[in-house]
């Protein structure tokens, strides 16, 4: 298993990646609403604000994850981990907790302060995130799932309460991706 920077030349392969694993288990209209979010995401975020990282087997993308910036009141450097897809057949064998381990000690040689993201807690707290609510880190959409709202300190210091709204990139300012 080979992990490494997504380029744009592997576009195509990492949409086509979201949408079978989220048709999978979501259903196909899910599975072309995470595509089309992908899709965006890669097109209309300044690439100072977004980074990807792929996981290959035999030069063939099994997973993707993207971490785009999130900006904060404290002016911490932050980003946000959104989405995550492993392909289908080799779910549950940590490849998915490999290639997000990877990110974020990526994220930590670029002084990035802050890592948030909007997932199960008992998937993302053996990733090091940790609950948090909206009292602490305004999150940039109204939360169906507040319990889903984590956190995670990159440079060892405690996240205070921050007073204020957060901005995240265009691609993922949707409502209803929240």
């Amino acid at each position: 298993m080979k992990f490494s920077l997504f380029n744009e030349s592997k576009s195509p392969e990492v949409i086509d990646l979201f949408k079978r694993v989220f048709s999978a288990s979501e259903g196909e209209a899910e599975g072309q609403v995470i595509a089309d979010f992908v899709a965006k995401i890669i097109t209309t975020t300044a690439p100072q604000d977004l980074i990807g990282y792929i996981a290959e087997e035999s030069e063939i993308v099994v997973g993707c994850i993207f971490f785009s910036r999130l900006a904060v009141p404290s002016g911490q450097v932050a980003f946000i981990l959104s989405p995550v897809a492993v392909s289908t057949d080799i779910q549950r064998t940590g490849i998915g907790q490999k290639l997000i381990k990877y990110g974020l000690e990526h994220l930590k040689s670029l002084n990035v302060n802050l890592a948030f993201t909007y997932g199960d807690p008992s998937y993302y707290s053996k990733l090091g995130f940790e609950q948090i609510d909206e009292s602490t880190v305004k999150a940039p959409c109204p939360l169906s799932q507040p319990i889903g709202w984590l956190a995670q300190s990159l440079d060892g210091q405690v996240i205070h309460p921050m007073a204020g709204p957060t901005q995240c990139v265009e691609a993922l300012n949707d409502p209803g991706l929240w």
